[in-house]
């Protein structure tokens, strides 16, 4: 199993042990273009000492169909994600207790079909789909895993589909990069019946044209933000900003510790925090993909920090309780 960083050698001390967990965003892939990450590495990362009880799987191209119909394989990922979840649920550790798969919504005529092959593959766990629109006009910044056009949000066809999403009562994760956020704001103003989720804080650049701008951007993002935060179909998603498309480089400058990453990114987190309130806000770890930057339980150690001036009820709402209504998880 690789390592979350070369420099993370003593594991810290695990912050507010009996803090319930929903971890609301994870994937899992087999080896291939790396390190495989299943339920074995699952269970170390959510088993490391945090009371991680549940989790929720997120689409990562991972279990297609090789074969039948073309618009039907990406229900294989389902299927998958249901037989891993079937082994989780032997009392040995955190339970796999939702999937978000994958749909074309640039493709509604074939939507009906694969989301009731989606819900028939996910065994009762199937809850809604990921489509990613995260892209940039730099060079530097490579488009998501879904290949997005510019605009995808704002696309005609695609909300065609976005409509059978909604109408079906299916949440929708959005995958975007920061500057994007308006498009977001504007599909969910044109849709306020859809349960809208903005993965990884609006997903905040870092490289290219972004690079060493943080403190330039960070008071647009925060208005663009604020005017998603008039929606009130949407939650928001609190992590995945240890990725290197957020530029603090910690792949390579080596792990920081929990007070280091909470210093770093605290600012964020409570922005978001203020805008949405905590009945709209959960954390998250985007493992295996974070783990470049940092331990599963030095992240979550410092999510936890930078929780620590909230309330008892607003914590269990961000740490558990917003996860559990949106995605529909019960204990």
């Amino acid at each position: 199993m690789d390592k979350p960083s070369a420099t993370e050698a003593t594991p810290e001390p695990i912050l507010d042990p009996d803090r319930r967990i929903l971890d609301p965003h994870h994937h899992l892939w087999p080896a291939g273009a790396g390190p495989a990450y299943l339920l074995e590495e699952l269970r170390a990362d959510t088993g490391d000492g945090h009371r991680v009880e549940a989790t929720v799987f997120v689409e990562c191209m991972t279990g297609y169909l090789s074969d039948g119909p073309e618009a039907l394989r990406r229900a294989g990922e389902s299927a998958f994600v249901a037989r891993v979840a079937r082994d989780s649920r032997d009392g040995k550790g955190a339970r796999i207790a939702a999937i978000v798969g994958s749909a074309d919504l640039l493709a509604p005529d074939d939507l009906d079909a694969l989301l009731d092959a989606h819900v028939e593959a996910g065994e009762g766990l199937f809850r809604g789909i990921r489509h990613a629109a995260a892209w940039d006009a730099s060079d530097a910044i490579r488009p998501s895993h879904h290949h997005p056009p510019p605009h995808l949000y704002l696309d005609a066809t695609f909300r065609r589909g976005f409509a059978k999403l909604a109408d079906q009562g299916l949440t929708f994760d959005a995958w975007l990069f920061h500057p994007q956020i308006p498009e977001l704001t504007d599909l969910a103003r044109a849709f306020p019946g859809a349960s809208i989720i903005l993965d990884h804080l609006g997903g905040p650049l870092g490289i290219g044209p972004y690079a060493g701008k943080r403190d330039e951007y960070f008071p647009t993002w925060r208005a663009d933000m604020a005017g998603l935060a008039t929606c009130p179909n949407v939650t928001v998603k609190l992590g995945g900003m240890a990725m290197p498309i957020n530029g603090w480089d910690w792949h390579k400058t080596g792990a920081p510790d929990s007070a280091a990453f909470a210093a770093a990114q605290g600012d964020w987190y409570r922005a978001a925090i203020d805008l949405f309130g905590p009945d709209r806000c959960m954390f998250e770890s985007n493992f295996p993909v974070d783990r470049a930057s940092l331990s599963y339980r030095t992240l979550w150690n410092g999510l936890k920090r930078i929780a620590a001036p909230y309330s008892e009820a607003e914590k269990d709402l961000m740490f558990r309780g917003t996860a559990a209504r949106v995605y529909g998880i019960e204990d």
